[in-house]
């Protein structure tokens, strides 16, 4: 029986990177051996046991055959005989199929340190085209390592581009989809993984209204990059650079979503695009089981955004009413994430992307000032009903006084 260290830390290992999760791979066993040594079976489509000390996973060495659709449609075979190099076969990418003994040595028949070294993302063997989920695999390879300069190989897009192509895609489940896109997400060039699906026509295949937003003209007074596409996956980026979490980086990616519902005639105006956003926000988070907290933010990030932007403007009651959408009494983090997805947007324009955005403070300047204002502030003899009505009113008064320190105007749109 030999063990080896696959898959992503061999690859990391190589590349100096640090890494947290080892997977294994067993040659020359059984699974009586494994169970007899004490491993615990996790594997319902092929042999995967837990080491009984570190709970790292060691996976038989096996084969595998397409025998349906999809990435669920393939039958696995593992036995003594199955070699080392028929296991990595099986894998995504070249510098996904190495191997490291105990003892350092790497094992890397396909050419994967080459491929690390030229900066490579190339398919393993032709193999790689019956599964789909490699097209959202490889998009986020290219996410995560495009800083060091990594491109995928074009015969590897050309197969991406024919599966994309195939009808395959449409057997990957939604949580498997949400799955790869959220841990994409939150890459630093989340971006990437995005431009690399619609690069293979993968896009319009998994997210449609996303898709739809290239090539649709905005006003270049406000969007110097007039594409809304392009507009989006600035703004996406710009929530990479600040190291925004999840919420934010999702709501970026859906805000201006309506953009590519507006009638062909109001053109490259986008009038009441807000609210047009809210049924594609809501139909795309839907479909891919998006969790509740990260629906909910983009929804109101897609009908809010402007008015973050105009905040400076507004009068004391709009302003208040809006901290009141954002359930600013009890949620202050949801206020937070708010204007982080706002400033984004108005960040992600060409050559607009170091300007200030003043706008995020003065909400949540405002957030502070009408959280501080409880009913113990009231006089003492309001009762009843009229302990809420005044709160209001004293906490709009607050925000009128506010407001006259603050008369600049809005830069953003």
């Amino acid at each position: 029986m030999q063990v080896y260290l696959v898959g992503g830390a061999v690859r990391d290992h190589l590349l100096g990177h640090p890494y947290h999760e080892k997977d294994y791979v067993v040659v020359g066993a059984t699974p009586e051996q494994l169970l007899a040594d004490g491993f615990q079976p996790v594997g319902k489509d092929f042999p995967v046991f837990l080491h009984p000390k570190t709970k790292e996973e060691y996976a038989l060495a096996r084969r595998e055959r397409k025998s349906g659709v999809g990435y669920h449609g393939f039958q696995f075979h593992t036995d003594k005989t199955v070699k080392l190099e028929e296991d990595l076969i099986r894998r995504d990418l070249t510098i996904n199929a190495m191997a490291m003994d105990e003892n350092g040595n790497i094992y890397d028949p396909y050419g994967g340190q080459n491929d690390l070294n030229q900066k490579i993302l190339r398919h393993v063997s032709d193999a790689f085209i019956e599964d789909p989920l490699r097209v959202l695999r490889v998009a986020r390879f290219a996410a995560r390592y495009t800083a060091y300069g990594f491109k995928i190989a074009e015969e590897t897009l050309n197969l991406m581009s024919e599966i994309a192509s195939s009808g395959e895609l449409d057997a990957l489940t939604p949580e498997r989809v949400w799955k790869e896109t959220s841990r994409a997400l939150m890459e630093d060039h989340a971006d990437v993984y995005f431009q690399t699906l619609k690069d293979c026509n993968a896009l319009k295949v998994l997210f449609p209204e996303i898709d739809a937003l290239f090539g649709v003209p905005q006003r270049p007074e406000f969007h110097p990059e007039i594409d809304c596409g392009i507009h989006t996956l600035m703004s996406l980026r710009q929530a990479c650079l600040a190291n925004y979490a999840l919420d934010v980086r999702y709501a970026v990616l859906v805000h201006d979503l309506g953009k590519a519902l507006t009638p062909a005639e109001e053109l490259p105006k986008h009038i009441m695009h807000e609210e047009r956003g809210l049924k594609p926000v809501g139909d795309i988070s839907d479909r891919l089981k998006v969790p509740t907290q990260l629906k909910n933010l983009a929804l109101i990030v897609c009908k809010e955004h402007l008015k973050c932007h105009q905040a400076k403007n507004l009068k004391p009651g709009t302003l208040w009413r809006l901290l009141q959408r954002l359930d600013v009494l009890r949620k202050p983090e949801k206020v937070q994430a708010f204007v982080q997805a706002c400033e984004c947007d108005a960040k992600g324009r060409l050559g607009l992307e170091n300007r200030p955005y003043p706008q995020a403070q003065y909400i949540l300047d405002a957030m502070e000032i009408v959280r501080k204002i409880r009913a113990q502030d009231l006089p003492p003899d309001i009762q009843g009903v009229e302990i809420g009505e005044m709160l209001i009113q004293y906490r709009i008064d607050a925000l009128a006084k506010f407001k006259e320190q603050h008369d600049e105007p809005s830069s953003a749109s």
